[in-house]
Parts: C-alpha cells; structure tokens; sequence
C-alpha cells in the first residue's frame, strides 16, 4: 500500500491563525524550552544553528516561558537566548515569540505562583528579557490552587489594558476553566499537552470548544516530551506508519495532530537543527483517514 507525504507541501496545510489575531504562522510551531532546561544545553553557536534551521524551515511560531532554565538562579534564560538569536539573525519581524508567567524554578522545581502580583512582576522581566515593549502572546502558565483562577486571570487582562501584552493565552486547563476563563477576558489560546498518546483534551471536549470559540489549541509535549519522546519512536503503530510513508515516526505524530483541524497547533520541542527542519516538514504530509483513526485508538 502507498502512502507517501504528499508533495503540496503547505498547500495541504495552510497556515494557521492564532485565535482571532489576524496573525498566521506555519502549522508547526517551535517549543524552545529545551535549549535552556537540560543540564547538557547546546552552547550559544549550537543553538544558534536550531534558530536559524527553524527559519529555513519556515518556522516562526516560538513558545517559551520566563521559568524555562535550570534553577531559580536564571530565571528568563530562554527568553534571554530566543532574543539574543533575533538580534543575531535579524529576523525580529519574522517570527511570533510566545512567553508565559506563573511558574518559578525553587532549586530547580517546579512551583505555581498565579498570585497578581508575581504575574505582573515577571511579566515586566519578560518584556526586558526579550526586549520587547509588548507581548505578542502572553499566557497564564498553570492554575495556582492556592489563589483562585479569576483573579490570575484579572491580573492578565490589567496587562493587556496596559498595552504590556498584545494577546493572552491560558495553559493546562479543563474546559471548565476555559469557559471560566472566557466570561473573563479574550482568549486567544489554550496550551496543553496532547499527543498520540495523550488525548485526554480530544476526548474530554476540550479541543472541541477551542475549536467554536475560534480558540486555538496549541499542543505542548506532542512527540511525548522530554521524557517520552524516545519512548513514542519505538511504538509499533507509528514506527510501522513511518515505514510506509517514508519518514520518522515524529512526523507522523505531527501529522496526525494536525489532521485534527485548523484549530491546532504543535509545538514539538528540539534541540537540534535536523528535528525541528523534520517536525515542520509534518506541515505537508497528509495521512490516509484509516491510519489517522488507528492512531486515535492509541488514545483509548
């Protein structure tokens, strides 16, 4: 059976719109964060290569978060690295940076803090770390159990009536709290974790109401994360499929995600050129509706 990647590329997938910005990137999208949290981070010139292999790939969504480093002696280390590559490629009007509040690095925890106070201090960190005077996306990073949600959220919407951030986002959440958070303020983004083998948010409703709020649902951790990434290139379905189509097991993970509408947007994480030039490439694979539904049922 054939089943190659189709070859109209982004035809077979438009680029995608960030909610209802108006603004449109390409379908696969770059988390950065493993440049700055693994003991073993590529030096700057090594870095620099994933930067400028993300560009030729035509990659210009970039996530990252004021709490991606090592400990909580470097706090914004990632910001700090996505702005000194800007500066270095000369791209700023290129690419769409992503940042979020609301998660410290104690010793190297990770803790919650979505008290109003600390949302709004890191956020003025993050402006100087990225050297921006506004946010072009700014996402409340994980719900705080010990202050309730709306009033993180308030804190959020003061800093886009500010003029601080451009457009907000929301992060690890339950519909429930994404209809919360919708009564609140304007919702541009819900960032989770979903891939194959995590599909709690396509089963729950979740991706589903993103998908009628004009919300877009950007997927974090959608190869498995630094933890399961390995793991996800040994499972037979997608090893099999990889075979067929001629690619990594990766892509087609990606692939599939993407198949799952307009709304969604991966953000697969890399630390190397060659993986994030093999993520973006998913953007033009199209797979066949049978493998895209033995791939659902990897999820119940």
């Amino acid at each position: 059976m054939s089943g190659r990647p189709s070859t109209e590329g982004a035809a077979a997938t438009p680029r995608r719109e960030i909610g209802r910005t108006g603004v449109k990137v390409h379908p696969v999208g770059w988390g950065v964060m493993p440049l700055s949290t693994r003991s073993r981070r590529p030096d700057r010139p090594a870095a620099l290569a994933v930067f400028k292999a993300a560009l030729d790939a035509g990659v210009d969504f970039w996530d990252t978060a004021d709490s991606y480093c090592l400990d909580d002696t470097e706090p914004g280390h990632n910001e700090r690295l996505i702005a000194w590559a800007i500066r270095e490629l000369g791209v700023a009007e290129r690419v769409h940076v992503a940042t979020k509040g609301g998660m410290t690095r104690p010793g190297g925890a990770w803790v919650r803090d979505g008290r109003p106070a600390h949302l709004k201090r890191v956020c003025e960190e993050s402006l100087r770390n990225l050297g921006v005077e506004q946010i072009f996306l700014y996402q409340f990073h994980w719900p705080d159990p010990n202050v309730p949600y709306a009033e993180s959220l308030q804190a959020m919407a003061e800093l886009q009536r500010e003029g601080k951030v451009r457009h907000v986002g929301i992060s690890n959440v339950t519909p429930a709290l994404l209809r919360q958070a919708l009564g609140l303020l304007r919702v541009e983004t819900v960032q989770n974790r979903c891939s194959p083998g995590e599909q709690t948010d396509l089963h729950s409703g979740l991706a589903d109401l993103c998908a009628e709020q004009g919300v877009t649902y950007i997927a974090y951790s959608p190869l498995g994360g630094e933890s399961g990434y390995k793991q996800l290139a040994r499972q037979r379905l997608l090893a099999e499929l990889g075979r067929d189509y001629g690619c990594s097991a990766y892509r087609i993970a990606l692939a599939w995600l993407l198949g799952k509408g307009p709304h969604i947007l991966p953000i697969p994480g890399a630390s190397q050129p060659g993986s994030i030039a093999d993520s973006a490439a998913a953007a033009g694979l199209v797979l066949r509706a049978e493998d895209a539904r033995r791939l659902d049922a990897l999820g119940h």
